[in-house]
């Protein structure tokens, strides 16, 4: 099937499904891009027609499929290795962790779970069996139901370097052709939550390091410094904490000091 036999009819009817599911609303001139997006997964399923396909996805039971869509249709960030110099900071830094105990991550804003699983991989790596644990939480109750099951469309993981793929993640067949499974033991060590980030916290531990990586450019300045506020009374003393490359907390708290582009450290306001 080539991807423009899609229909003027058939692409309305899928942009106004995805409009409904995700609120974002496809210009015309993303007819070949859904076309092009959705073709394999005709093929997969051994479908004919566009048509087929969002007849298919809307049944009782297709949930998994249905999200399938939504992730092929959006063009967004959510994937794991995110900022890959992130991770590569990071790594050198477990390596040469000198604490009685494994440092205690928590991604504060983990979406459907890449992030805090790409976290548990890396912990994993530096650690092994040793006690560590990942702590993730966000507001949304339906990402967080998603990230639980480990579930993932194998093109969220292409930034993935490949040995981690390889020994963390199980790739499906079958009607789960097309997914990968993140391994079951990784699954035990990453703890998530419902958290809203402008409420005060409570951990039962401070942790080490906090990923808070492209949330904050969704807030005004004021809000910004009480989420951090929040944040930063779970924070050891000189812990750190990861934003996105498009993110500045200058300005914002002077309870941060930069180290590297999007890498603070927690001073509590100490020169």
């Amino acid at each position: 099937m080539h991807a423009d036999l899609i229909s003027h009819d058939e692409f309305e009817q899928i942009r106004r499904f995805f409009q409904h599911e995700s609120g974002i609303a496809l210009p015309d001139t993303k007819r070949s891009l859904v076309s092009g997006r959705l073709t394999g997964r005709l093929r997969a399923l051994k479908l004919g027609s566009f048509a087929e396909y969002l007849h298919f996805i809307l049944q009782p039971g297709q949930e998994l499929e249905k999200q399938m869509a939504v992730d092929l249709l959006t063009t967004n960030e959510t994937y794991f290795y995110r900022e890959p110099k992130h991770f590569t900071y990071l790594q050198a830094l477990l390596a040469e962790w000198s604490g009685d105990k494994a440092p205690l991550i928590w991604s504060a804003a983990c979406s459907s779970g890449e992030e805090p699983y790409t976290l548990a991989m890396l912990m994993a790596e530096a650690f092994g069996s040793r006690p560590w644990q990942i702590l993730a939480s966000d507001i949304s109750t339906r990402v967080l139901e998603s990230a639980r099951t480990a579930l993932y469309p194998l093109t969220r993981a292409k930034e993935l370097p490949q040995p981690l793929l390889k020994k963390y993640c199980l790739k499906g067949k079958g009607e789960y052709d097309g997914y990968l499974l993140i391994d079951e033991k990784l699954q035990q060590r990453v703890q998530f939550a419902q958290r809203n980030l402008m409420e005060p916290q409570r951990l039962d531990s401070k942790v080490d390091i906090i990923f808070l990586r492209n949330v904050l450019i969704y807030f005004d300045n004021k809000t910004k410094a009480v989420i951090l506020n929040n944040l930063s009374r779970c924070l050891k003393p000189d812990g750190l904490m990861f934003i996105g490359h498009s993110e500045s907390l200058h300005g914002i708290s002077d309870q941060f000091v930069s180290l590297k582009p999007a890498l603070y450290r927690f001073t509590g306001g100490r020169t």
